[in-house]
């Protein structure tokens, strides 16, 4: 993993991990306060029957004819009962309280009237210590949901990093390839032009120097098609066409003438099948890039002493190798962008990405058909916007 890769996986963590933990903590407090109210009226609805308890029972002692009074006790709550002058009576508190004492948040407590005044009890106080065991096991548990919770997000936060910077990756990695194609592919020619301009040179005037002079012209038209292809992608930029009537016959003899010197340079021999005056309306700069990059990869991609048969009609314009082929889980990504089918062979990936830029802005249907082995057919069908 680059250092650009590992900064960007860095800060993808930490703006995930900080929002989860947030989006957490805002969850878990909404969670806390509720439950908490909860538990506070669940312990205040046990204080409030015991009230009522001890209600119930300061009526049955005051109209009993028992002779002794047992003020009602209850293990974990206390109680008291109070005069109408608010003056303590009598209770089971290990200090006599006072109703005007101020409130203790870590104590529930209920004061209610007695009407009728049983026992001369005007007042009735019960409280009872808050139980904070369950508040405690709470904040246990959603601590250990926090920490569990942190590590699950933060191992899917490191592969969703990781997902998210694969196409940074692959686009890295697709400029790095082209950057070395483009190396070996300006190379190749660009020696073979400067080794049989010295063969010139040396062989000197008065020598055959025709064999010499092919070479550079192959080589001149592949940095002519190279160049061509660069300026059509440079990077996306808008792309100006001037459409009109073309006459794609002509055109395809051309192209034919163009490539003649490579093909035979490999000795491919290519057998041509054109109607005659076949029209279409199109940008020319388009018509040939169409055409040069379908007939340079049947070149490219054809054995030596192989053949090319390419054929137009009015309704498509079909190319056939007997070439190396491509695996059919390859054809229907071969028009992206860097994709190659074979790497043994020169090139940038580009080719059929520029063909399917062209057939897609004109409407055309373009049908790739290989078995690997055995050669390639590719068909462009016309149907005019």
């Amino acid at each position: 993993m680059s250092e650009s890769e590992k900064r960007s996986l860095i800060r993808f963590l930490v703006i995930y991990l900080v929002s989860t933990f947030v989006l957490f903590a805002l969850v878990s407090w909404i969670f806390y306060h509720a439950t908490e109210r909860n538990i506070h009226q669940q312990q205040e609805r046990v204080l409030e029957r015991e009230v009522t308890h001890i209600l119930a029972r300061l009526r049955t002692l005051h109209v009993s004819d028992a002779p002794t009074l047992l003020y009602p006790k209850n293990t974990g709550i206390s109680s008291a009962i109070f005069d109408v002058d608010r003056h303590y009576i009598f209770g089971n508190f290990p200090n006599p309280p006072s109703l005007d004492e101020p409130e203790d948040p870590d104590v529930l407590r209920r004061i209610v009237p007695v009407d009728p005044h049983y026992l001369g009890a005007a007042y009735l106080m019960a409280s009872r210590p808050f139980d904070d065991a369950p508040m405690c096991a709470l904040r246990r548990n959603i601590l250990l949901y926090m920490l569990l919770g942190g590590l699950f997000f933060g191992v899917l936060g490191y592969f969703l990093g990781r997902l998210f910077i694969a196409p940074m990756r692959e686009s890295v990695e697709q400029k790095n390839r082209f950057i070395e194609d483009a190396t070996h592919e300006l190379n190749t020619p660009i020696s073979t032009i400067l080794t049989n301009i010295e063969m010139i040179e040396a062989l000197g005037k008065g020598q055959d120097v025709r064999e010499e002079l092919g070479r550079i012209e192959i080589a001149s038209r592949t940095l002519s098609r190279i160049y061509d292809d660069l300026t059509f992608l440079s990077l996306d930029h808008p792309y100006h066409r001037q459409i009109a009537l073309l006459d794609l016959s002509d055109l395809v003899q051309e192209r034919l003438e163009y490539f003649s010197a490579v093909s035979q340079a490999k000795g491919v021999r290519v057998i041509s099948n054109i109607t005659p005056h076949v029209r279409l309306s199109m940008d020319v700069d388009d018509a040939m890039r169409l055409m040069d990059n379908l007939l340079s990869n049947a070149i490219k991609y054809n054995r030596n002493g192989g053949t090319i048969h390419v054929e137009l009609t009015q309704k498509h314009l079909q190319i056939t190798d007997t070439g190396i082929g491509i695996p059919l889980e390859k054809i229907a990504t071969l028009h992206e962008r860097f994709r190659r089918a074979n790497t043994s062979e020169g090139g940038f990936g580009i080719g059929l990405n520029i063909v399917h830029q062209v057939v897609q802005f004109y409407g055309f249907d373009f049908v790739i058909d290989s078995e690997v082995g055995e050669g390639t057919t590719v068909k462009v069908v016309f149907s005019e916007k």
